[in-house]
């Protein structure tokens, strides 16, 4: 009875590890629309450095899934997406400043 318990506890623990295991699909889709967003609205001009910051961490995640490091993919991807609004919040910010 107890090596069974140990088995099922195994599986479940080996389950759970792989439910998480998948690539940040969504959060790297929606990382690539904010780095879009801000290149339409001019960030290249008004806010390249957290432009640059963005595409650098969109590139580092998508080596990161390539590697199958998931975790550290999102996390890279949500530090670009961060990035990239700080860019497009410039660039708008840039805009309506009076000249």
């Amino acid at each position: 009875m107890f090596p069974s318990l140990r088995l099922w506890t195994s599986c479940g623990l080996m389950l759970l590890a792989g439910a998480c295991a998948y690539a940040p699909v969504q959060t790297m889709s929606d990382t690539r629309q904010a780095i879009q967003a801000a290149e339409a609205a001019g960030a290249q001009t008004a806010a390249p450095v957290p432009l640059a910051a963005a595409r650098d961490g969109l590139k580092r995640a998508e080596d990161l899934i390539r590697e199958r490091d998931y975790r550290a993919a999102k996390r890279e991807a949500l530090a670009a997406r961060a990035s990239a609004a700080e860019a497009l919040a410039a660039t708008q910010a840039a805009a309506t400043a009076p000249h």
